[in-house]
């Protein structure tokens, strides 16, 4: 492997961030989604699941479903899910279900994960956790288009546009990309990758546990996923929680575009934390000084990148390295390394050490291994593309691109750039999940006022749609997740009030840093 492209596989793993139709088959208040399906025989889950969970001990099964729900006597795929049980009989609501964003995130191991982050206890007798691979991730009939991290698509985020011709030039990657996950589609999965078909999943989940209904847990594009879900299956909805919400059912392009807004909004406080450091990293005495820094650094790298490490990847790995304060230190280390004029070595061994531990390279996508990069990027983009019309003109991305470069000079130009999704090959089966305001008050919304990839707008947005049926808690933090994930004692217990006892906020509430 050549330096650079070392340099390019280890900055892939670090931003491989998983966030994401003409007919009109919808799910209906009866019918073939009501139909009860075997129940899930339990038993000991996959070795590396076991692994990340302990020292949790979780339960595995599958579940049957159509891989098609247009045509639910054709074929079926089974869905990998997992549970930690509750303990106490007495306490005992129901299920929860699991999911940690994406699309494109596993969510087997879960239910360990938050259990090892400390998830009040009270939580933990009051359900059944459920953690799953959703369709075409890792268990689930993963979908694979080919992607590796040396390839010229290795991340789901695009790169950050100079200019205009950086944009065509973008433009004949993508389209490649399209055609080659519909060439490497051998089983057909790819375009049943919807939201939509997911929350039926959901549904046959519970109907396969034996619930009525079923309570729902989910983070960034897990919040599309819950608001269809209690969308599609209002009266089978039990207690929803959506933290860090993108604003809808689905992951569109102007979604996206709000990843540069909520980059603008939490840079000030990694500002604020370099400069409070400046004696140490170097970095500027003042916000200001930081912020001029960055835009230094990336256009130095523009115009001369260090070994195949361009003004892009700073960009991008910049955005990842802002989604919790814990990273920031990384970030400045990475900074200061480049400043100093640090050669590929060194950015090499930086960027692979800082890396997150679950964004690992694990394997080829198949059946028998966790989710790849690979895997996680093609079912972002199948579900991102499905869910969604797209614009196909590449005039359309060049004005965006160039709008938002103005508008948000950070990150812009990444955001706003084209997708393969405008040259996406399949038909879109159905319309985007509307959201139904017309069902019970059961929804708890979470969000941090900064948040890079889930800007605080969204939570504002799904209130909007939602209406009565939901509550808005806003938390004066930065970062990415907020029940569990963060740190914040009035979000934990508005939140553990309402899984536990129901407790809805009477009014939208505000949580002030603390």
């Amino acid at each position: 492997m050549t330096r650079g492209r070392g340099i390019r596989r280890s900055a892939a793993l670090a931003v491989a961030l998983g966030l994401g139709l003409s007919g009109s088959l919808v799910a209906g208040p009866a019918g073939e989604e009501e139909k009860e399906g075997p129940s899930v025989r339990w038993g000991t889950c996959p070795e590396d699941v076991a692994a990340e969970a302990a020292p949790v001990v979780l339960e595995c099964g599958t579940v049957p479903v159509p891989k098609d729900y247009a045509d639910p006597d054709g074929g079926r795929i089974e869905l990998m899910i997992s549970r930690l049980a509750s303990t106490d009989p007495d306490k005992r609501r129901g299920t929860l279900m699991l999911n940690p964003g994406g699309p494109g995130g596993s969510g087997l191991s879960q239910p360990a994960f938050l259990a090892n982050r400390g998830i009040p206890s009270e939580v933990l007798d009051t359900y059944d956790m459920i953690g799953m691979d959703t369709r075409g991730i890792g268990r689930s009939a993963p979908v694979a288009c080919g992607f590796t991290p040396e390839g010229p698509y290795f991340a789901n985020i695009p790169p950050y546009a100079v200019d205009d011709a950086a944009v065509t030039a973008r433009a004949k990657v993508v389209k490649k990309v399209a055609e080659q996950c519909a060439e490497r589609d051998k089983d057909g999965v790819l375009p049943h990758l919807t939201t939509a078909n997911t929350a039926r999943d959901l549904d046959r989940i519970r109907a396969a546990l034996g619930e009525e209904r079923t309570s729902f847990l989910g983070y960034s594009y897990g919040t599309a996923l819950g608001a269809a879900y209690a969308s599609m299956f209002p009266e089978r909805s039990d207690r929803i929680v959506l933290d860090s919400n993108i604003g809808d059912t689905h992951l569109d392009r102007d979604g996206m575009r709000r990843f540069a807004l909520g980059v603008e909004q939490t840079f000030p406080d990694f500002a604020r934390w370099a400069a409070a450091r400046h004696d140490s990293y170097g970095l500027g005495r003042t916000p200001a000084e930081v912020r001029r820094t960055y835009f230094t650094l990336a256009g130095r790298l523009d115009e001369k990148p260090v070994d195949g490490f361009d003004g892009g990847m700073l960009r991008q790995i910049t955005f990842s390295f802002l989604f919790k304060e814990v990273q920031y230190s990384k970030l400045a280390q990475l900074w200061q390394t480049m400043k100093s004029g640090g050669d590929a070595k060194d950015l090499r061994t930086l960027v692979a050490r800082s890396g997150p531990a679950d964004q690992r390279d694990q394997g080829d996508g198949t059946a028998d291994t966790p989710p790849s990069l690979d895997n996680q990027l093609s079912v972002f983009l199948a579900v991102s593309c499905n869910d969604v019309k797209w614009p196909t003109s590449v005039d359309t991305y060049r004005k965006g691109v160039a709008e938002d470069r103005a508008r948000y000079p950070m990150f812009g130009a990444a955001a706003a750039n084209i997708l393969p999704c405008a040259f996406w090959p399949y038909a879109r089966a159905e319309k985007p999940v509307a959201i139904d305001d017309d069902g019970p008050r059961n929804i708890l919304l979470v969000q941090n006022l900064r948040d890079v990839p889930t800007p605080h707008v969204g939570g504002k947005l799904l209130r909007q749609k939602f209406a009565d049926r939901s509550r808005l808690v806003s938390v004066d933090d930065s970062g990415h997740g907020v029940y569990v994930y963060g740190d914040n004692p009035c979000a934990l217990n508005t939140t553990t009030r309402y899984l536990v006892d129901g407790k809805m906020p009477k009014m939208d509430a505000f949580c002030p840093a603390g």
